[in-house]
């Protein structure tokens, strides 16, 4: 639990016309018997039809925290400990309070407990940094950490994108014109120029797909880059997570996405987890009246980008995102590009600022889609796979760490008891590894390491072992 033990959220349920002095004494005498403070609790949380309930909302307003309401299929689908089926036929869930407890991703602390007329649970409040990257491991070192923590590929941009972008420097007095650029990903994907937005970046993307498309019930499969949650958290929506576990490999079931949701989001292969879910499951999500957002900012990095969905016109409301900066190594350029219905594509431009991607960037964008660029790509790709099997032989090796789901991207996600102290230890021998717990679903156990050549991987796995020892002392 860590950092996040101090925080609480208190689920709570309670019967019609419950007081406000029995729901208070209820939540303070259960954290009082656990030892937790009052002064803790960040939030109430309940069934949405129970938000009325004066004796509930009364509770909140005394403890001054916020009263978080959820859909009864939301808590439906998650696992408590203590299920009632009396409960569920009245309510559309086994437990009101433990339910709404854990239904933010956190730990449940206090199993349900009960009064004459009111119930409570306690659970962590999992306040994942949404706004932490990778790059934030290797800030302010002057390159003197082996950089694992960054998916960006080593030693690019090639030199003969480099000499691209250089000549590009003498047009910079004009006004970007983007056309060329935007027909060249057109073609690229077999589309028409319609159904291509540039952006400046995949993170311009989502806060273009968050504020501009009116969704009003998102759901984010988690754990994902969280880039998109936070985009459309900032517009003042309220995320759902659907959380993805470990002991399945992290595989999706369309069927755990709630049926209401208008805008979906997953990435593909996904980050951190580096799994590859298939392109029939991605498309089983689409529904009339629902944007289906896919994320395969790290599609190029798979030998020849099997279950990729870019290009395909046959799934109502697919968006996919693209970006050029994991591959060609142009995350300081901030290049990517949106494929999807020529209307959603309208909307998503009318809601950009004028000239939003750069000269350099489009000439960039340009240079990536040609035919010998893919070529190179593909060969990366193939480069790629082989440097992450050599990687997971050597984690292999180490009974303390372990892999869940099968890692198909440019990074493996690790799981190792003392992730924290080994990371840190990991930094003193000079390698910078992603830390897991800012993505939801994942906690501080959980390390991602970008997958580099054999002789960087043989290195990094000699200061695994070497971290490894001295944690276990």
């Amino acid at each position: 639990m860590g950092e996040y033990a101090t925080r609480l959220v208190v689920g709570v349920g309670g019967r019609a016309g419950v007081s406000v002095s029995e729901v208070c004494a209820l939540v303070e005498e259960t954290l009082r018997a656990a030892g937790l403070a009052t002064e803790a609790v960040t939030a109430l949380a309940t069934l949405d039809a129970k938000t009325g309930e004066a004796g509930i909302a009364g509770a909140a307003e005394r403890f001054g925290v916020p009263l978080i309401g959820y859909p009864a299929e939301e808590l439906a689908a998650v696992e408590v400990p203590q299920p009632s089926e009396a409960v569920r036929e009245a309510t559309g869930t086994p437990s009101v309070a433990e339910a709404a407890a854990l239904a933010g991703g956190g730990e449940l602390l206090v199993p349900k407990r009960r009064s004459a007329a009111a119930t409570c649970a306690v659970a962590t409040a999992q306040a994942h940094d949404l706004r932490h990257h990778g790059d934030a491991e290797v800030l302010d070192t002057g390159g003197a950490l082996v950089d694992l923590a960054v998916n960006v590929r080593s030693d690019t941009p090639p030199e003969w994108l480099k000499r691209r972008i250089a000549d590009s420097l003498g047009d910079l007095a004009a006004y970007p014109d983007g056309r060329a650029a935007r027909a060249a990903v057109a073609g690229r994907h077999g589309l028409p120029v319609e159904r291509v937005l540039l952006t400046a970046g995949a993170a311009e993307a989502f806060v273009l797909l968050a504020r501009a498309l009116g969704a009003v019930r998102p759901v984010v499969v988690h754990p994902q880059f969280t880039e998109p949650e936070a985009a459309l958290r900032d517009a003042g929506l309220r995320v759902r997570r659907v959380v993805l576990k470990a002991a399945d490999g992290f595989r999706l079931d369309p069927a755990a996405v709630p049926e209401d949701a208008d805008l979906v989001v997953v990435g593909n292969p996904t980050n951190p987890t580096s799994v590859l879910h298939p392109a029939d499951t991605l498309a089983a999500l689409a529904r009339p009246g629902r944007i289906l957002v896919v994320d395969e900012a790290f599609m190029d990095a798979v030998p020849g980008e099997r279950e990729a969905l870019a290009g395909r016109m046959d799934v109502p409301g697919l968006v996919v995102l693209r970006s050029l900066t994991k591959t060609w190594g142009l995350a300081g350029l901030r290049i990517g590009y949106v494929l999807a219905e020529p209307e959603v594509i309208a909307r998503l431009a009318a809601a950009q600022p004028l000239w939003p991607v750069s000269t350099p960037a489009l000439v960039a964008a340009e240079a990536c889609v040609a035919p010998a660029a893919l070529a190179e790509a593909e060969a990366v790709a193939r480069q790629v796979a082989v440097d992450r099997a050599h990687l997971l032989a050597g984690l292999a090796e180490f009974e303390e760490i372990t892999v869940s789901g099968v890692a198909e991207g440019p990074f493996v996600l690790i799981r190792v008891a003392g992730a924290a102290e080994v990371r840190t230890r990991l930094r003193a021998l000079g390698f910078a590894v992603r830390r897991g717990d800012t993505f939801p679903g994942l906690d501080s156990s959980w390390l991602r390491l970008a997958v580099r050549d054999r002789a960087t991987t043989g290195r990094l796995l000699q200061a695994l072992d070497h971290a490894l020892a001295l944690a276990a002392r």
